[in-house]
């Protein structure tokens, strides 16, 4: 057990690999369970992480889409539009490959939105220039809505 974990500390892919081994063989005994215990819970806490930053992402262009994009010039917002929906659709193929691949990730989705939502309020008011006053204090959008493909707010004019 000493020499798998300072394997650890020295050569992560090999004590990645002789800890696979020993699982598959059952020798649960030599097994660093310290190491073992903290990747796994990294694991989780990276899949939770990857989901917040998709959702804050994709809620910053959804918030932009909806409250900025009628404040354009015709040709910017037409190239603004483009770029934003492509980042939405990029956004949501990724979260639903993440939620498909992870499924227990389902299970944290309302929190993540809750935490994502936070951050992209602020992400939408930097790059817009708009008050955060301007943007809903709770996420607008239901969880289905996020992951709807065709699902695009409605524009709000702002004086």
């Amino acid at each position: 057990m000493q020499d798998l974990s300072r394997l650890y500390d020295q050569d992560y892919a090999a004590w990645t690999e002789r800890t696979a081994e020993l699982l598959r063989a059952g020798r649960f005994a030599e097994l660093d369970v310290e190491h073992l215990i903290e990747e796994l819970s990294d694991m989780g806490k990276s899949q939770q992480h990857e989901l917040v930053n998709r959702l804050r992402v994709l809620l910053a262009h959804l918030l932009k889409w909806q409250f900025q994009y009628r404040q354009r010039s015709e040709r910017w917002a037409e190239f603004e539009g483009r770029s934003w929906r492509s980042t939405i659709i990029e956004q949501r193929a990724a979260l639903q490959y993440l939620l498909r691949e992870h499924p227990g990730l389902k299970a944290k989705l309302a929190d993540a939105v809750a935490k994502a939502y936070a951050q992209a309020t602020d992400v939408a008011a930097a790059e817009t220039g708009l008050p955060l006053t301007s943007f809903p204090a709770d996420c607008p959008y239901a969880l289905d809505e996020l992951l709807d493909r065709a699902f695009y707010p409605e524009c709000v004019e702002h004086p």
